[in-house]
């Protein structure tokens, strides 16, 4: 991922630094078990353990000619371990992807706890603000038209628990990738004690895989992936409320707009929904990675290394924007905008037609058929008020003195002011909201 959007604390994570650090910590921890099992000798684990980490530049200047990564990190390791010769226990029984796969477990662990940490605060934010706009009315909208009064929170709402749910299945999924193997070559312990694998998975806190071929098995990293990527997909239906509100024709909401800042290079007057176009790309790059991992579980027999080079580029930057994401989006809606009398005003617009609904059953109450009289008559007051701009009471009062060959029908207008009322619409909402209360 570009450094634009690598945050500090997510970019040390995918470090080369951070990625050798955590090898050096696995490669000893697996010498600690050898010496207390008497596989090699115990004077070896002091200068192993306190030989500090090649540089990046090292490994890469060694790995140019070896064209093997481990290799070129064990042999630069073993330049800044006093005595050398302690270094020739280090990797003993192992091979390169006992190595890769349990630091890698450890990389996606730490990646992982960042994402839920940031989750648990945007949940929070989508929380307060949907119970702080439980009574701002606006229209609901069905396929981008008016339907149905209803307020802002709701909406929101719907955001929050949507969120929270993708936090906790990725809280499973941390789970899934936080397994290990030290097996040895292709995974059949041949000379390598299971008790190391243990011992590592113990002090490491992972857990030690039912079984590797060598490689752990793909189908817990693709858990992983799908899960940052519905979480991603769920902050882009945010940004995209917010894009459609900050519509000119719309004007409802409002993204954050800093002093000093720039809508357009060609026209001033421009306030772009830039934050949110940003998530919703960005969502496209999370996505995009959950086939090339996917594809990672066939691999030819007990091992080839098809998924190293995906993985090296999918599973850092599908973190990496997710972790950005995140931001951006508790940023977008902690400071959002809401023109609570835009929203009445657009709720206003159509002359009342966002009420035939409750039109409709009123009059099926008062006696009418369903299909051949009531949905006839509103319809027929409902597409006057379309194409003439009446508004929808007078459409209704005029359809209803010709209804029936003449003979009329009489509306209660008390009881039309009622069913009419936006209020009403939402009464039985307030379970909901003392749930989105409870959300933690």
């Amino acid at each position: 991922m570009i450094e634009r959007y690598t945050l500090p604390e997510m970019g040390r994570v995918w470090s080369d630094a951070h990625k050798y650090e955590l090898w050096c910590k696995v490669e000893t921890l697996v010498v600690e078990a050898h010496a207390a099992a008497g596989t090699i000798p115990a004077e070896v684990v002091e200068p192993v353990r306190n030989a500090p980490p090649p540089t990046p530049e090292a490994v890469h200047e060694i790995e140019a000619v070896t064209q093997h990564d481990v290799i070129a990190f064990l042999s630069a390791w073993a330049d800044n371990t006093e005595p050398r010769e302690a270094a020739r226990y280090v990797h003993f029984g192992m091979t390169s992807s006992d190595l890769l796969d349990t630091a890698l477990a450890l990389q996606l662990v730490e990646a992982t706890d960042i994402l839920l940490a940031k989750a648990d605060t945007l949940v929070a934010t989508l929380r307060d603000h949907a119970l702080a706009h439980r009574a701002t009315l606006r229209v609901g909208r069905t396929h981008g038209i008016h339907g149905e009064p209803d307020v802002w929170g709701h909406r929101v709402a719907d955001f929050a628990f949507g969120l929270a749910r993708s936090r906790d299945r990725l809280r499973r999924a941390r789970e899934a990738v936080g397994v290990m193997a030290i097996s040895g070559a292709v995974g059949t312990y041949s000379n390598i004690d299971p008790e190391i694998e243990r011992h590592v998975a113990r002090k490491l806190e992972l857990t030690a895989a039912d079984v590797s071929t060598q490689v752990v098995l793909r189908d817990g990293i693709s858990e992983w992936v799908s899960s940052l990527a519905i979480m991603a997909t769920v902050l882009e239906a945010i940004a995209l409320e917010v894009r459609h509100g900050q519509r000119t024709e719309v004007r409802e909401l409002w993204e954050p707009f800093g002093k000093g800042q720039k809508g357009s290079s060609a026209m001033p007057h421009k306030k772009n929904p830039i934050i949110s176009e940003r998530l919703a790309g960005m969502a496209r790059i999370v996505r995009a990675q959950i086939v090339p991992v996917m594809e990672g579980i066939p691999l030819w027999h007990e091992r080839d290394i098809s998924h190293s080079s995906t993985e090296r580029i999918a599973l850092p930057d599908a973190s990496v924007a997710l972790d950005y994401m995140l931001n951006l989006t508790n940023r977008l809606m902690s400071g959002l905008v809401v023109d609570a009398d835009r929203m009445r005003a657009n709720l206003d617009s159509t002359g009342g037609l966002i009420y035939t609904s409750t039109v409709l059953l009123e009059l099926v109450e008062a006696g009418m058929s369903r299909d051949d009289e009531a949905y006839p008559l509103v319809q027929q007051a409902a597409m006057e008020t379309w194409e003439t701009g009446v508004p929808f009471r007078e459409t209704l009062r005029k359809r209803a003195a010709l209804w029936h060959d003449g003979a009329g029908l009489v509306l209660d207008e008390a009881r039309l002011d009622e069913v009419c009322r936006p209020e009403r619409f939402v009464e039985r909402l307030a379970p909901m909201f003392d749930r989105l209360q409870a959300l933690t």
